[in-house]
């Protein structure tokens, strides 16, 4: 079995989440025989129904959990401290664990710990290369050690998390496994200031991450992820935005207020949803983001470290015709798409096609994504975002719209990809039986001398099915989504595809012709 099938089928029979509960349990409780507590959690397991049907907390008692009170808890306050780096996040964050006597948990510091004190394994090595170079640690490695950490701690009276989120997925992730914050604080700073306060403490300190070319990347993605980051705890009435750029003693003497207000007042006051000013986080050659309208303003194009600067595209992309292709393997997405891109004058991008492209590049990415690749691990999701915006604004101009093929796979790619780039216009799903996809691809794989054999088909199958079941409700709630009948041969399938796109551009016309702004 290779690392990639072991992989795959660890995390289609939910062990991973399995292992987590049993540690988590471990950690809590500190029994004397840990070998009968382990059997007796395995017991609970198959009395529950499977592995699928245990949750992080499974093996914690009620009494003992330590996480639920942060979520508005009478006696327990958390709140996330933001900002880009260098905004001087983590030191405020140190002042006001130290007046209020909160907890104070550094998550770039939690997984730079992390990685020193296990360089020998494989999947900490590739996660230091990947923030080395100015990309996110994964989602679920940030979330998992968070909430290691959070179960260290169950007495605190509150915590000040710093550094976390960095994007949307993040937040809504957090959320999920483990609470809503009371408060968010964003230090707002502009570009030219966080690198300068940057590149001084790589002289004073020596971090790996504050080299000048993951300082370069790791502005860029803040760049990215502020704004609709912000908007998101601004609907949520939890963010209060500060001017960074200002005397540390006069931030702090702010935030302190603040807090005071939120925290330990009475329950009528509030945060309050005010607004971000974009100018305190953008250069004036960056686009400026306001009432999160795009206003174009020229942007420096800079290329480091392999990677390309996309510009500022952003509005031209959030227009452009965008559909999405889902289906398993074996559905006939791959040829659908060269078809289509044929008749309709589409850029057909496929995910695969991409990585594989960018490995036999002799850029710095291509060697994290090898890495990764060669580890049985999955491409994090930035990267193939990273890939796909590329690929897409070097088409702007030349296309009649972008047919994506492999992606999104899962619901969070599909947020991540409406937060940085756009929401599609359609998103054909093509739909047929486990048997028609099985038998298809045992018979391309025949064909091809592709080594996958039946068991590895069916698992591939089921873990499609798996991950795509939310994200096909997701669209299908935002009426996005047409589903198309793929059992028939390739001709029938592509006829009726045809129809569905002639209809969607009919529809786009119309809406173009009666706009406002063409009157």
């Amino acid at each position: 079995m290779s690392a990639g099938e072991a992989k795959e089928y660890l995390a289609r029979r939910e062990i991973p989440q399995l292992f987590e509960s049993l540690l988590n349990g471990l950690m809590c409780y500190k029994p004397d025989d840990p070998i009968e507590y382990l059997e007796s959690c395995l017991q609970k397991v198959k009395e529950l129904g499977g592995p699928e049907k245990v949750k992080w907390d499974t093996f914690v008692s009620p009494e003992k959990k330590t996480l639920p009170p942060l979520n508005g808890g009478q006696s327990r306050r958390s709140f996330f401290r933001n900002g880009g780096p260098g905004s001087g996040k983590g030191t405020q964050s140190l002042k006001i664990a130290e007046r209020y006597g909160f907890n104070y948990i550094s998550v770039g510091e939690l997984l730079r710990k992390k990685i020193h004190s296990t360089s020998s394994n494989r999947k900490w090595s590739l996660i230091a290369k990947i923030i080395t170079t100015g990309e996110l640690a994964p989602q679920e490695t940030t979330i998992t050690e968070i909430k290691q950490r959070l179960m260290q701690i169950p007495d605190e009276e509150g915590i000040v998390i710093d550094g976390f989120p960095r994007d949307v997925a993040q937040a809504i992730s957090f959320e999920d496994q483990i609470c809503t914050p009371d408060l968010v604080v964003f230090l707002a700073c502009s570009s030219q200031r966080l690198k300068e306060r940057l590149l001084k403490r790589a002289e004073q300190q020596g971090r790996p991450d504050d080299n000048l070319k993951a300082t370069q990347r790791r502005l860029m993605n803040f760049k990215q992820n502020a704004v609709p980051l912000v908007k998101y705890f601004q609907e949520k009435g939890l963010i209060i935005t500060f001017d960074a750029d200002r005397d540390e003693e006069e931030v702090f003497s702010d935030i302190s207020s603040a807090v005071d207000n939120k925290l330990f007042a009475n329950k009528e006051a509030a945060a309050g949803p005010n607004e971000l000013d974009c100018s305190l986080i953008m250069d004036s050659g960056d686009t400026v983001y306001t009432e999160f309208e795009f206003e174009d303003q020229e942007e420096d194009q800079s290329s480091f470290s392999g990677y390309e600067s996309t510009g500022d595209f952003s509005e031209d992309l959030r227009k452009s015709n965008i559909i999405f292709v889902v289906g398993g393997p074996g559905s006939g997405k791959g040829s659908q798409c060269e078809q289509l891109a044929k008749k309709y004058g589409f850029t057909h991008l496929s995910t695969s096609d991409l990585l594989q492209s960018e490995l036999l590049s002799l850029s710095e990415r291509s060697k994290l994504i090898k890495d990764i690749v060669e580890s049985g691990e999955p491409v994090p999701g930035g990267i193939v975002l990273e890939l796909l915006k590329e690929a897409m604004v070097s088409k702007l101009g030349d296309t009649k719209g972008f047919l994506i093929d492999g992606y999104p796979q899962e619901l969070k790619d599909a947020e991540e990809f409406e937060s940085k780039i756009g929401e599609p216009k359609l998103v054909l799903c093509l739909d047929c039986s486990a048997e028609t996809m099985s038998s298809r691809h045992l018979m391309r794989n025949q064909s091809s001398q592709n080594s996958d054999n039946i068991e590895t088909t069916e698992e591939r199958i089921e873990s499609y099915y798996q991950a795509s079941n939310p994200l096909i409700a997701y669209y299908e709630s935002k009426t996005q989504l047409c589903k198309v009948d793929a059992e028939g041969t390739q001709e029938d399938v592509f006829l009726e595809i045809c129809k569905t796109i002639d209809s969607f551009l009919k529809k786009e016309e119309a809406a173009f012709s009666f706009s406002p702004e063409m009157q």
